[in-house]
C-alpha cells in the first residue's frame, strides 16, 4: 500500500528552513524515494503598530514591528518497508529551534 508523507516546515528564518529541506532532499535522493518540493508557500507578514510615546501627549507616532513566517511543503512517496527507514532518518534530523516541522501521512490512490 502506497502512502504519501506530507512535511510542512515553518519558521522565521528562511535559511534554516531551506537547510532542513535540503537535508530531507539528500535523504530521499540517497534512498531512491520520489520527493516533490520544497514548494515555497506564501510568506505571512504579521505587522504590529506600537505607539512611540508612552503617554498621551504629543503627536501620534508609531513604530511598526514585523514578523515574517516562511513556509515550505515537501511530499514523499513511500511504497515499501525500505522506504520507511528513510522516514525514520528524516525524523532524526537536527532541527533548529526557529523551525517547526509537521508530518502527516495519507494513503495514495
Amino acid at each position: 500500500m502506497a502512502a504519501v508523507t506530507i512535511i510542512k516546515l515553518t519558521g522565521e528564518n528562511h535559511k534554516d528552513i531551506d537547510r532542513v529541506a535540503s537535508q530531507i532532499k539528500t535523504i530521499c535522493d540517497a534512498g531512491g524515494i520520489s520527493l516533490r518540493g520544497p514548494i515555497p508557500l506564501p510568506t505571512r507578514r504579521l505587522v504590529v503598530p506600537v505607539r512611540k510615546a508612552p503617554d498621551g501627549e504629543g503627536s501620534e507616532t508609531y513604530d511598526h514591528w514585523e514578523l515574517r513566517v516562511h513556509k515550505r511543503l515537501l511530499e514523499m512517496d513511500i511504497n515499501s518497508g525500505k522506504d520507511e527507514s528513510a522516514l525514520r532518518q528524516v525524523t532524526r534530523i537536527e532541527i533548529p529551534d526557529t523551525v517547526s516541522i509537521e508530518l502527516s501521512m495519507r494513503v495514495a490512490n
